[in-house]
């Protein structure tokens, strides 16, 4: 079962909203440009688990891929559902369900998205879990992306946003440096829910252990993070294409990679 804390969180309604400005723009943005990257063709049969309101599910849909979005936030699900039901190029389908226990058959789709569930899978077997499951339904040769939160994101925020000077955010910070669990004891809902941070070298060998042949790490964001100004480099072309420019050469960079406060993580299922 999915926490209360976190299905109350997500409740809310903000992730949707979050991807529109600043830091959460860049990450919709870079997201999108790596994953064209990587996808194969449409018509491909993708598998977005974790999907949301269909931030990604419904452009890919829109691209020709067959997309069924799977999602344990009920109001998630009831949302995508709306707004595929009002698209020209609808979702297959979409349903409430949990990325360590797909109801979809073995070897039965060419990619599998996890764009969220590993933020909030605090067991490492929970993590391999839901990682294995996404092998068995992805078919031989199929392509695998995950994406995780860097172990250092909220002390990269705390400082650039200063919310660092609060002694209950530094503590929340402490105890993200320390184990990788991120707990809000407060109701701010900025301060994020329940979750768990990756180092970056602990990425690959999850994958691996669920029998995933891994195949590389990317720093989404990179330091984007450091500019106030982020809106407006975004709405201005020619400064926006020289921001990813530099990010896009920046992202395999190990001594970087943590720097970013969102990894994607590249894998295919063995043939």
């Amino acid at each position: 079962m999915i926490a209360a804390e976190i299905l109350s969180f997500y409740g809310l309604g903000l992730e949707e909203r979050r991807l529109t400005a600043s830091l959460g723009r860049l990450e919709l943005l870079r997201t999108f440009e790596i994953l064209e990257r990587h996808l194969p063709p449409p018509p491909a049969r993708l598998l977005d688990v974790g999907g949301g309101t269909g931030v990604y599910a419904l452009p890919l849909a829109a691209r020709g891929y067959r997309v069924h979005l799977i999602d344990p936030v009920p109001q998630h699900v009831e949302r995508a559902s709306e707004l595929s039901n009002a698209s020209s190029s609808p979702l297959v389908a979409a349903a409430i369900g949990d990325a360590r226990w797909l109801d979809v058959s073995d070897a039965s789709v060419d990619v599998v998205l996890m764009l969220g569930p590993m933020y909030h899978l605090i067991e490492r077997s929970d993590r391999v879990a839901a990682l294995s499951e996404a092998r068995r339904v992805l078919a031989p040769g199929g392509l695998f992306v995950a994406a995780y939160i860097s172990r250092f994101a909220s002390a990269c925020d705390g400082i650039q946003e200063g919310a660092l000077r609060d002694a209950t955010f530094a503590a929340v910070v402490d105890g993200d440096l320390s184990d990788g669990i991120h707990r809000n004891p407060t109701n701010r809902p900025e301060w994020f829910t329940t979750a768990y941070f990756h180092r970056p070298e602990d990425i690959s060998r999850e994958i691996e252990d669920a029998g995933l042949r891994f195949d590389t790490l990317i720093g989404v964001e990179g330091p984007g993070w450091v500019s106030n100004e982020l809106d407006s480099w975004l709405d201005e072309s020619t400064q926006r294409e020289r921001l990813l420019r530099v990010l896009r050469r920046i992202e395999s960079e190990p001594s970087l990679i943590g720097a970013s406060a969102h990894i994607l993580g590249v894998a295919h299922c063995q043939t």
